[in-house]
């Protein structure tokens, strides 16, 4: 992950239990796509007089190179409803002490005299926050992998003209002569420490602030890449 993942907390306590639970549900996501910008998790639990339950409210904000932001926002539900819904098979199982804090995915909410209701706590709702924000880059990830192989034509070859580290940025040379602006961001499987001065790149260019521009930057290590190269220095 190219940011730290943040967490923000309002009216709940992030305990090592949780913290673990959170550190699992990242490193899920990134074995689904290990080129994310950035994840933001915020936890939220209600507060107020006419509030039954104070229900527990969960955020999850993934960003990707060139997609919209993956945002889950899921809130803890009655048992009725939440055993209703499947477990995912990849869910691994609470350890010893996640169990001795969570010995119940519910806990009884209401006044004296009403009717009691059981609420999910927040460890489960982190969890099944996770599991949806994984199953929605699955998706991304898939439809991104399948543009890439339905679109072959869109997948453009150029070589690395200009690179500036210290600013995250650079300008691939087109075979047709362009100076293509690229982004960091674009770099796909954190190979940006590795681009250098003449690196062999696949790439699709798309419309962006400042105007055309690569997209999706990926390394190439293909036999052909040095013939490549050398028609590519002959326009320079």
């Amino acid at each position: 992950m190219q940011v730290p993942p943040e967490i923000v907390a309002k009216n709940v306590r992030i305990t090592p239990d949780i913290d673990r639970i959170i550190t699992r549900g990242i490193a899920r996501l990134e074995k689904v796509c290990d080129y994310i910008i950035s994840t933001r998790i915020a936890l939220e639990r209600e507060q107020g007089r006419h509030q039954k339950g104070n229900p527990y409210h969960v955020r999850i904000d993934v960003q990707i190179p060139d997609r919209p932001n993956i945002i889950v926002q899921r809130s803890s539900k009655p048992s009725a409803k939440v055993q209703k819904e499947p477990a995912s098979p990849a869910a691994q199982p609470l350890s010893k002490s996640e169990i001795e804090t969570s010995e119940s995915q519910y806990f009884l909410t209401g006044a004296v005299g009403e009717k009691k209701t059981r609420e999910e706590i927040l460890p489960a709702l982190i969890r099944r926050s996770f599991d949806s924000a994984r199953r929605e880059l699955e998706k991304v990830v898939d439809r991104q992998r399948g543009e890439i192989k339905t679109h072959p034509a869109k997948q453009v070859q150029a070589v690395v003209g200009e690179i500036f580290p210290e600013k995250n940025y650079g300008f691939l040379q087109t075979l047709d002569g362009q100076r293509l602006y690229f982004h960091k961001n674009s770099v796909l499987h954190k190979n940006w420490d590795r681009l250098t001065l003449g690196t062999i790149v696949r790439y699709v260019a798309e419309v962006g602030d400042k105007g055309l521009q690569a997209s999706t930057v990926d390394m190439m290590d293909k036999p052909g890449a040095s013939e490549m190269h050398d028609r590519l220095h002959e326009l320079s």
